[in-house]
């Protein structure tokens, strides 16, 4: 059994036990955060669509830590003109461990 869900404004497959990076939610590691954007639910040959979400399903997650991910470094530069901008950025994440599943 797998889901669809929506959180981020990305799409993740998700089933039970995975683990997955997803856009920083405002929880603390150990909370429980439950997704109700579900876009799709599949149960071996019984498929059901949302329009646009499943009605009355949701997936339970354990918030297992808040982190960055590694630096990305953007660096602007104009020819001849002595412009050069050097930045870096690193994106905060949730990493989420998949409970549970529910129609």
């Amino acid at each position: 059994m797998y889901a669809v869900i929506k959180t981020g404004g990305k799409q993740y497959k998700v089933s039970q036990g995975d683990i997955l990076k997803v856009e920083k939610l405002n929880a603390a590691p150990g909370d429980e955060v439950e997704i109700s954007d579900v876009l799709m639910v599949v149960n071996g040959e019984d498929v059901t669509l949302g329009t646009p979400v499943v009605e009355g399903a949701s997936v339970t997650a354990r918030v297992i830590e808040q982190g960055h991910a590694k630096k990305v470094i953007v660096f602007k530069k104009k020819k001849r003109k002595g412009y050069r901008v050097k930045n870096g950025h690193k994106q905060p994440f949730t990493a989420l461990e998949i409970k549970e599943l529910t129609v």
